[in-house]
């Protein structure tokens, strides 16, 4: 999130696409209903389904499940065409006047650049046209036709209102009434605010979805200011912290670049010139790096051995590391042993037949959770399989639950909040810190006296977190803040790190958490809020340096003034010549309007613009661009490109025909059960309030298949079939897609095999395929049929 959840009560219109906020984050409801009562703002759902968030909303409008880019694309359209855009913003914040070099085209659903053979484009052709000294050429009326901003509107020029709707399925008076809703949050007085989830992320287009959501924040004016935003609702506490921690392949702690094994990142010299950016905050990415190194390898982590950036493992770039990655390499065969912590992806993985299969192939697997799962017995009868014929052998560590143990906890809106341990774990049950620092331990001893050089990122591992069993969190919290390596001393914060080895630090965003003065800010409880928009500065900690909203610097014009004072987070103050304000100022406080960075509020970025146009960053292309989903009843209108042209597809997963199956399906959580279900289905009062698996099927489709409410049917596709019970129901209504009538249906993904209640697994029926730039699974539209169960 770019804001806070508290932060939703300064919105006067939110925009709720890709999530069912009310039901799955019901925190968002108390400050969305708060700023509905108090400001009269607005509340727009956009959901294919109508949910209790929909039931709450101004406007709730139906979509196709896959078509949000087609959606936001026309909105995007609408404000240009009608001057809607809150021009000061966009032409001194974004890359707008920015203008785009020659070799970058556009035409009929591809961009320039293309390697039809490898599937990749070449995103050095993306550039700008630069003047003598390197700096892009710029054009603040907008008026150049190779200007960023003429660029985007001849691109979104197609996405008309007729064909948006034909493609969304949307009726057109109510896509109207959202175009213009929405689009009044362009002016300095008001502000909107958009919220999305996996509803928004879990496609072949994933990360586009949510690139269209900042383009139009953007043109608003909605970035920066409280009230306003891109917001992703996390499903549950330290969803947020797992990114933070360097979770993904592709990055460490702190979002930093995992290196690879490629000639330009041969070396610890070669990595920092490759991804070190020659403008902008990230400047500084040298010495969060060896600060990372130095807290990974202490001692052993020297200037004479490049801080033990060789101990790093490197990613090699060919290869595909995400969950569908590793899962399909493990189907062929290519991994012997899987550490599943707190993850049951018989259950929770794309294409669960064939997740379940490739676990057969390894020759060990560790589980670590709280009940028994799906994963932990895929090898038995009850999973459908012969154990004699599978050879992984299976452990069970037995977790503890979140009350159980002691340690923090990243909120959705970066904050990080302490929780304390109230009750001993049961059993032989264990913290997951206390796991992992066993393992450690035991890791280390056993390479000790080792002579091999491979065994040193291990034997040489800096591990200062406790002699015993029990791992202490006290050392770990100091350690991700910081230490001067000569004095042991907590650094202040980030600006204090350096590369030269006389620093150490875990995870340079939060850096500043726990200083040598005072307590874990982690634990701060303090309810004070001077400001009175929520911002509570003493309650818990936000990553970075506790600021609340990030790239505040845009909440005020280019004097310095806060676009609406009643609302002001940050201002200049010119007696004191620097930024002050309610918030920590996400800018150099010092920089004033003699400075032309003043005018660069998007520090994180190596030009200190918002890029509407990005340029080299996005796999597909600078803009977003509607593509189907990878199974689709309909052919993209936009262009000849069916499929998003860089997604990965793997063999041998076949689409299912939407001849044969020509139903649109999506997976989603219900509020009664929690995730993978080992929780909820295994307490009796939780799993009564849904005891089994359903699918919802709208009344029309009910009608035509002639299924009434409570009837088995048979959902199936090419990849297999769920058995469930049929809920009849009003919130899937019949769509009109490009003439023809599209129905969708809904399954829960929270049932399996084992616990108190069991069902069949919604993920038996989606695909092994994933979004363009992050590989997350195409969850939310796939293909159907259904029948009555004999």
């Amino acid at each position: 999130m770019t804001n806070h959840w508290i932060d939703l009560k300064n919105t006067d219109c939110a925009l709720i696409i890709g999530s069912n906020a009310f039901e799955n984050h019901p925190i968002s409801s108390k400050w969305l209903m708060e700023a509905k009562e108090k400001r009269g703002a607005k509340i727009i759902s956009v959901d294919p389904r109508f949910t209790r968030t929909s039931s709450k909303a101004d406007i709730y409008a139906p979509m196709r499940s896959g078509t949000d880019i087609a959606f936001i694309g026309g909105m995007i359209n609408y404000i240009l065409q009608n001057n809607l855009y809150f021009k000061d913003y966009v032409v001194n914040y974004t890359n707008a006047s920015f203008i785009v070099a020659d070799t970058y085209d556009f035409n009929d659903g591809m961009f320039s650049g293309y390697d039809e053979k490898n599937r990749k484009y070449d995103k050095k052709l993306w550039g700008y046209k630069l003047d003598a000294e390197g700096k892009p050429l710029r054009d603040p009326s907008l008026q150049d036709p190779r200007c960023v901003f003429q660029l985007l509107k001849k691109h979104y020029s197609r996405y008309d209102i007729d064909t948006v709707c034909q493609v969304t399925g949307t009726p057109k008076e109510l896509y109207e009434e959202i175009c213009k809703t929405y689009a009044a949050t362009g002016v300095p007085d008001k502000a909107g605010t958009i919220l999305y989830a996996m509803g928004g992320t879990q496609h072949t287009v994933g990360s586009q979805n949510v690139r269209a959501y900042a383009i139009l924040q953007l043109l608003l004016g909605n970035i920066g200011i409280p009230g306003g935003g891109v917001n992703a609702l996390r499903g549950e506490s330290n969803v947020q912290g797992s990114t933070d921690f360097g979770l993904l392949n592709n990055i460490i702690t702190g979002y930093i670049p995992t290196p690879t094994a490629d000639p330009e990142h041969a070396t610890l010299s070669a990595y920092i010139e490759k991804e070190t950016p020659k403008g902008g905050f990230l400047t500084n990415l040298p010495k969060f790096f060896v600060s990372y190194l130095k807290a990974m390898w202490g001692d052993a982590a020297r200037p004479d051995n490049e801080f033990a950036y060789q101990y790093l493992p490197k990613r090699d770039p060919k290869t595909n590391y995400t969950h569908i990655g590793l899962f399909e390499a493990m189907y062929k065969g290519k991994l012997k042993g899987l550490i599943c912590w707190g993850q049951n992806p018989v259950v929770g993985g794309p294409n669960s037949n064939k997740e379940r299969k490739a676990l057969e192939k390894l020759d060990w697997l560790v589980a670590a959770d709280l009940w028994l799962t799906e994963t932990m017995t895929f090898w038995t009868k009850e999973a459908g399989a012969n154990p004699a014929e599978i050879k992984t052998e299976v452990f069970v560590l037995p977790a503890a639950a979140s009350f159980e143990k002691e340690g923090s906890i990243a909120s959705s809106g970066r904050w990080s909040q302490w929780r304390w341990q109230a009750v001993e774990p049961l059993g032989e049950s264990r913290a997951d810190l206390d796991i992992i620092h066993q393992l450690a331990r035991r890791l280390k001893e056993t390479y000790k006296d080792s002579t091999n050089p491979a065994d040193e990122p291990i034997k040489y591992l800096y591990w200062n977190f406790g002699d015993g069993d029990e791992c202490d969190v006290d050392k770990v919290a100091r350690e991700i803040n910081g230490q001067e390596t000569a004095t042991g001393k907590q650094v202040k914060n980030f600006l204090s790190l350096m590369d030269d080895g006389s620093t150490l630090c875990g995870n340079w965003i939060y850096s500043g958490i726990y200083p040598e003065e005072g307590k874990n800010l982690a634990q701060l409880r303090e309810q004070d809020d001077p400001s009175g928009l929520g911002i509570y500065p003493r309650w818990s900690y936000a990553w970075p340096l506790n600021r609340r909203i990030l790239y505040n610097r845009a909440s005020a014009d280019t004097t310095g003034k806060p676009w609406h004072p009643d609302k002001a987070v940050i201002w200049w103050d010119a007696v004191q010549k620097k930024w002050v304000g309610h918030d920590v100022p996400d800018f150099k406080a010092v920089i004033g309007p003699d400075d032309p960075a003043f005018l660069n509020p998007f520090i994180m970025q190596d030009d200190g613009k918002a890029w509407l146009f990005a340029k080299d960053k996005m796999n597909e292309g600078p803009f977003p661009e509607h593509y189907e989903p990878w199974e689709s009843p309909v052919q993209n209108p936009f262009s000849k490109v069916q499929l998003n042209p860089v997604v990965k597809v793997w063999e041998p997963d076949k689409q299912s025909d939407p001849a044969k199956y020509p139903y649109v399906a999506t997976t989603y959580r219900f509020s009664e059960h929690w995730q993978a279900g080992q929780m909820t289905r295994n307490l009796e009062w939780q799993a009564e309030l849904v005891p089994e698996m359903v699918v919802e099927i709208g009344e029309a489709l009910a009608s035509e298949l002639k299924i009434k409410d409570g009837d088995m049917v048979i959902v199936e596709n090419s990849r297999g079939q769920v058995k469930a019970r049929a809920m009849v129901t009003k919130r899937f209504r019949p769509l009109t897609v490009m003439g023809k009538t599209i129905h969708q249906v809904g399954m829960p993904w929270h049932f399996g095999y084992q616990g108190l209640i069991t069902g069949d697994i919604a993920n038996k029926l989606t695909p092994h395929v994933g979004d363009g730039n992050t590989m997350i699974p195409e969850y939310k539209a796939f293909l159907v049929n259904i029948r009555r169960a004999e």
